[in-house]
């Protein structure tokens, strides 16, 4: 199964694969949302953190992308200029399958930046690396995150018990609410109608759509 692209552009948004470079740009939006990302983020709980902790961050995350082990990407503006949040193609659900996270800083929320996302990574998942699937997960209570998945077209497959972290404060872990899309439904979805183009790590066009 080929690797992710590195670098998608969709007609509002540059997702790229995050480099040691961009964390300041990080560290802007994660310190201007940390109340908006707390209750849904367990990782938030420990913001702010230094410059140095981002950098070593990113640089993990572009380790792991270039091994082929996951494959965490920015969202940022055209110019690249502006993290507007991150997102990912996880390979945590399993061969032949994705699960696609995201978050967008607050004070882009609202303009339907997500779902451009994650229609266009969910189009690369299944136009250039062929997979079989991709699962989105969402907190039951995150309804502007489960929002994303229906808008798209994906199937609500199940709520599973107390799969995820508790939040802070709380012992008992959170339940989380599953869609699916699979590859032979793609066509006849609103995810299939997101332009994006497809770069690989050279620069290279792998595909567009």
């Amino acid at each position: 199964m080929p690797d992710p692209p590195y670098r998608i552009v969709t007609p509002r948004l540059v997702v790229r694969c995050w480099e040691p470079r961009d964390a300041p740009l990080l560290k802007a939006a994660v310190d201007s949302s940390i109340e908006h990302l707390r209750p849904w983020l367990p990782w938030a709980e420990d913001e702010p953190q230094p410059l140095a902790a981002k950098v070593e961050l990113l640089r993990r995350f572009r380790g792991w992308f270039d091994l082929g082990q996951d494959f965490v990407y920015g969202i940022l503006d055209p110019e690249e200029t502006e993290a507007i949040g991150g997102t990912g193609l996880h390979t945590r659900v399993g061969t032949g399958a994705f699960e696609i996270g995201y978050r967008i800083r607050e004070s882009r929320t609202r303009h339907g930046l997500a779902a451009e996302a994650a229609a266009a990574l969910t189009r690369a998942a299944f136009e250039i690396c062929g997979v079989d699937r991709v699962e989105i997960r969402c907190d039951p209570a995150n309804t502007a995150s489960i929002a994303i998945p229906r808008r798209l077209g994906f199937r609500e497959e199940a709520t599973l018990g107390r799969r995820s972290p508790a939040r802070a404060g709380e012992d008992v872990k959170r339940d989380v609410v599953v869609f699916t899309l699979f590859r032979d439904d793609l066509a006849v979805t609103p995810a299939a109608a997101v332009s994006y183009e497809a770069y690989d790590a050279a620069g290279s066009e792998l595909g567009r759509g």
